[in-house]
């Protein structure tokens, strides 16, 4: 009796009780209010905007959007630091000056190499072995590397406001996917337990593989060459490939997700297209239009006149990093 007692005291005062605020490290500006319009629009069956929740579909690029990428893509820090590894043992792999750049911690030389020489060094460096050992490499790099500049762990170095975005739309029925430029296996070796997403929302870039058969154990091998560039206009693609339908939200950083922002943002019904916008050197990182990672130009030429919302760090964000 007791216990039915408690439990209808608990249902006569469920009406009274607080509702935990959404988005709670967001200040409270138009960035954050729009959002929560958007997404109290199209999940109200009585709204004429209602989208049902097999259409509700959101993509994320991942480096500078749902975590950082300064000085250089976190999974270049990853390849650099395997190579030093592999060029200890044979110094004749460091083939050209990129590479030389790489080893030697030239992280400007690196990035001014631009995608050709990143791509040069993922190639050199995620090739040769398993796509489960690539994937159980990566994780034990996390849990040890730390970043050069702020000495934080990697995987701590994820956007709080972004958390709390990803899980505000699983809360109210869509499902999230990371749409990236870097690549897959690298990716998928740390996106569930970072951001909740599992392997198989994650699209990324592609390197070419073969099933081979050994010891009598078939497995996935990991071949030196590019498959798909998940990039620009590749992204488009990739979400057409992977999940079939055009998301109805989509957020990134830079001018390599123009094209995804494009695509989503095009189709009929409400549409929101997000560009995180780095202005905030204290806290975090500020760049933008001459940045040779991350360049942001056109989509803060063109983005407001698409009505895409453009959330600046400095204004928008009252955290960065989780627990600080």
């Amino acid at each position: 009796m007791r216990l039915l007692r408690g439990l209808s005291v608990a249902l006569m005062l469920m009406p009274f009780l607080a509702v935990a605020e959404p988005l709670p490290s967001w200040n409270d500006t138009g960035a954050r209010a729009t959002i929560i319009e958007f997404v109290e629009r199209v999940t109200d069956p009585a709204s004429d905007d209602y989208v049902t929740p097999a259409d509700r579909i959101a993509v994320f690029d991942n480096d500078g959007t749902l975590w950082s990428e300064k000085p250089i893509y976190f999974q270049g820090l990853f390849a650099i630091d395997r190579l030093r590894e592999m060029a200890a043992e044979d110094e004749d792999i460091l083939s050209s000056d990129v590479l030389r750049a790489a080893v030697q911690g030239d992280l400007a030389k690196v990035a001014a190499a631009g995608e050709a020489g990143l791509l040069e060094i993922l190639a050199t460096t995620h090739s040769g072995l398993t796509a489960d050992t690539f994937i159980a490499a990566a994780r034990d790099w996390m849990a040890s590397a730390r970043h050069p500049g702020t000495g934080m762990a990697y995987d701590d170095m994820v956007y709080q406001p972004m958390l709390e975005l990803l899980h505000y739309l699983r809360d109210e029925g869509f499902s999230t996917w990371i749409v990236s430029g870097g690549g897959l296996h690298f990716i998928r070796a740390f996106a569930e337990s970072a951001y909740g997403i599992p392997p198989h929302q994650v699209i990324g870039t592609t390197g070419k593989a073969s099933y081979v058969v050994t010891d009598g154990q078939p497995v996935i091998m990991k071949d030196p060459s590019i498959f798909f560039i998940d990039d620009k206009a590749g992204k488009p693609l990739a979400i057409e490939a992977r999940i079939g339908k055009r998301p109805i939200l989509a957020a990134g950083n830079s001018d390599g997700d123009f094209q995804m922002l494009e695509w989503t943002t095009s189709g009929e019904g409400p549409r929101l297209g997000i560009l995180i916008h780095h202005t905030d050197a204290e806290r975090e990182f500020a760049y933008d239009r001459d940045s040779h990672v991350g360049r942001l130009a056109r989509g803060l030429d063109e983005g407001p006149d698409r009505g895409w919302l453009i959330v600046d760090m400095t204004r928008d964000w009252e955290r960065i990093w989780p627990g600080r």
